[in-house]
């Protein structure tokens, strides 16, 4: 039994590694033929976005504790060693597949009359125009930083930005180097993008990396120093970020790590990309002073870096390159004359974006706005548009006189700046604005309106964010079932004093009792298998990272029950091991939307229980934060869900084998079930709705 047990402790996938087969999944898309051309470049520009998130938080986070010498957390840094060991080995291999990738569809390019050049093809008339924009436009946005003696560091330099390393040299007639000196260029991309359309010539489109723009004007660059050679190389760096507030880290740990870590100055570049063919010389004039240790990953590659910025490579009003359009498509029983809120009053309603559209959403809460019924809005903010449609109807609300609370999240990474702005702003317009609590993210998605005819409430699996309901697949209910919305209400209690003994019967609530809810469903489902009735668990999530939730599952599929998971993102499940796993099936796609829906539906012996909601299954999602997954009472709702995890698992044309081997196989589909024709969900439940 012992051994059994040390088996299945085994059979887990640490998060970072299942983090890397999720982004290799990506990669993988963008090497699909059937996928428009420039949506590959989208794909390898996602790719390599993620990874340097990737490095400057989650990397970061394992550096810091193998580096912490504490005796009591011996484990967590073997751990994070062997950890940093796969992903070095990951990343190198799938490097090669970028390039490979990379170099494939730029040659596609040129078959469809779009031509990526280097300032060593040029013609004589593209070398004036490049000439011209140089004197024109480029210079003065150009400016060498040397690297000698008496230069600063260049640790201060930020990794959102992409360099060129130059050696210039002086030499005699006789072709020998008598002077060396190096330098560093910043190249200007906030003001002129990464790419550089040059003049169209006979039906040809010609475009060019402004690292090839300024590799040709270097001698225009350092005019006067009379040198008679330049060489340019690309490179760029990931800087190690703030440790992850929300890190799976127990406690002790993270306190240990962040008191005992001295020695790494927050900043630090942790991985440093650069141009293979960079001579030694100035490779280790970069190294020393970009502080570039042993411990940091370094990566040879080719001439080109930072390929975040193929996410915006121009488009050359080619659409036959990119996907068709799918406007989002309108539900007619919530967009006629009648009052939505009062249609929510007469039955729980639903939207599931971007299939279906965001501003139905925005409706609600302008008629909440300006409706004379209307006491009171609450509603809690993760991530906000840039012009937010969400704010500027909670702003009129409060300007009508209503009492409006927001919860906002002051720490959702890398939107800080945009949240904190945005709360001022709410401020000055009279709402009531929490930021939080200390040491609880706030990543719940709920509104709650109070109203002279009854309340009404939202739950909803993502943020309420015009641009997010664009790319990300998310599912909102609007309820007015009391029990529940009360329940919706006291979860801003909560918020205001989460350590309170708030019990919740219909809401599943971290951290205050999701976890348990969720192995006691679990539980349930294997006590109705060995009891002969019906029993499996159908789920749609972002990621299962918790070991203890990774167990339980083990325990359903050993008890027989069927588990059948369509999970995106990080997953630590070993599949199909006899015994254990067999009955677990999940599949992961990557299409045009990002699969962000939380799903889950649970057999419950012939009558089924469904949840929606914000949480993924992961301890920072079940300890660390305050979540909320709500159960979906309406019938017609509850078959839309179905459809959605059905389509998902049904989906040969996109989904990718999740089983821990990271092998990543094209999904085969579900027995018996026909898988004659290639089966895309996105594309499927497109045209569901649009029949509608």
């Amino acid at each position: 039994m012992k051994s059994d047990e040390a088996k299945r402790r085994k059979l887990y996938v640490e998060r970072d590694v299942s983090w890397m087969y999720f982004n290799q999944r990506i990669l993988l898309e963008a090497a699909r033929p059937e996928v428009p051309l420039l949506e590959r470049l989208t794909f390898l520009g996602i790719y390599s976005n993620n990874l340097d998130e990737f490095f400057r938080v989650r990397v970061a986070t394992l550096n810091r504790i193998v580096e912490c010498d504490d005796r009591n957390i011996r484990h967590e840094r073997d751990t994070a060693a062997h950890t940093l060991k796969q992903i070095g080995k990951l990343h190198n291999r799938y490097y090669e597949q970028f390039e490979q990738t990379f170099a494939s569809i730029m040659e596609e390019l040129k078959e469809h009359n779009i031509h990526v050049i280097k300032e060593t093809e040029l013609t004589t008339e593209q070398e004036d125009f490049i000439s011209s924009f140089y004197r024109n436009r480029l210079n003065g946005s150009t400016n060498p930083l040397f690297l000698n003696s008496s230069t600063r560091q260049l640790d201060d330099q930020t990794d959102e930005d992409i360099y060129l390393a130059i050696r210039l040299l002086r030499k005699d007639e006789e072709g020998k180097t008598k002077e060396k000196d190096y330098a560093v260029i910043e190249l200007p991309t906030a003001e002129f993008g990464r790419f550089v359309r040059l003049p169209d010539n006979d039906g040809k489109t010609y475009l060019m990396f402004i690292d090839d723009v300024i590799r040709y004007c270097l001698p225009m660059i350092f005019v006067g120093m009379n040198y008679t050679d330049y060489e340019a190389y690309t490179f760029k760096f990931t800087k190690d970020a703030e440790m992850e507030i929300d890190s799976d880290l127990r406690t002790g740990v993270l306190q240990k790590i962040s008191k005992g870590v001295k020695s790494r100055k927050r900043g630090e570049p942790i991985r440093f990309v650069y141009d293979g063919q960079i001579p030694k010389d100035l490779l280790k004039k970069l190294t020393d002073r970009l502080n570039v240790d042993k411990n940091d990953t370094r990566v040879a590659g080719g001439r080109y870096h930072n390929f975040k910025d193929l996410m915006k490579f121009p488009d050359c009003g080619r659409t036959d390159l990119k996907y068709p359009a799918w406007p989002p498509v309108f539900k007619p029983e919530l967009n006629g004359q009648e009052s939505i809120l009062k249609l929510i009053r007469q039955q729980d309603r639903s939207l599931h974006y971007p299939y279906q559209s965001f501003d139905t959403f925005i409706r609600v809460l302008r008629e909440a706005a300006i409706s004379k019924d209307v006491k009171s809005i609450k509603m809690t903010l993760y991530r906000l548009a840039k012009d937010s449609k969400v704010v500027k109807a909670l702003i009129c609300a409060a300007q009508n006189g209503k009492k409006v609370t927001v919860v906002i999240e002051l720490m959702a990474r890398f939107d800080e700046a945009s949240n904190i702005n945005w709360s001022k702003r709410m401020q000055d317009a009279g709402i009531k604005v929490i930021f939080g609590v200390e040491g609880l993210k706030i990543h719940s998605k709920l509104v709650h309106i109070s109203t002279r005819h009854g309340d009404i409430a939202c739950v909803s699996t993502g943020n309420f964010h015009e641009g997010n309901a664009r790319a990300y697949t998310d599912f909102t209910i609007m309820t007015a079932h009391r029990p529940l919305v009360r329940e919706v209400n006291a979860v801003f209690d909560f918020i205001e004093k989460p350590y309170s003994p708030i019990a919740f019967k219909e809401l599943l609530v971290s951290p205050n009792d999701m976890r348990k809810r969720l192995i006691a469903l679990i539980n349930k489902e294997i006590k109705n298998k060995e009891q002969g009735k019906e029993a499996y668990i159908l789920v749609k999530v972002n990621h299962i990272t918790d070991r203890e939730l990774v167990e339980k599952l083990y325990d359903a599929s050993a008890a027989g029950v069927q588990v059948d998971l369509v999970v995106r993102g990080n997953c630590s499940l070993v599949t199909g091991v006899p015994g254990i796993s067999e009955n677990i099936r999940i599949n992961g796609i990557i299409d045009r939307y990002l699969e962000h829906s939380r799903i889950f539906i649970f057999a419950n012996g012939g009558e089924e229980k469904y949840y929606i909601g914000s949480a993924d299954w992961m301890p920072r999602n079940l300890d660390n934060r305050i979540e909320v997954v709500a159960p979906v009472y309406d019938k017609a709702i509850q078959a839309e869900l179905k459809r959605i995890v059905k389509y998902g698992l049904l989906d040969t044309a996109k989904g990718r084998i999740v089983d821990g081997s990271g092998e990543n196989l094209p999904w085969q589909g579900m027995p018996d079930e026909d898988t004659s024709k290639p089966f895309r969900s996105q594309e499927e439940l497109y045209n569901y709705y649009k029949s509608l």
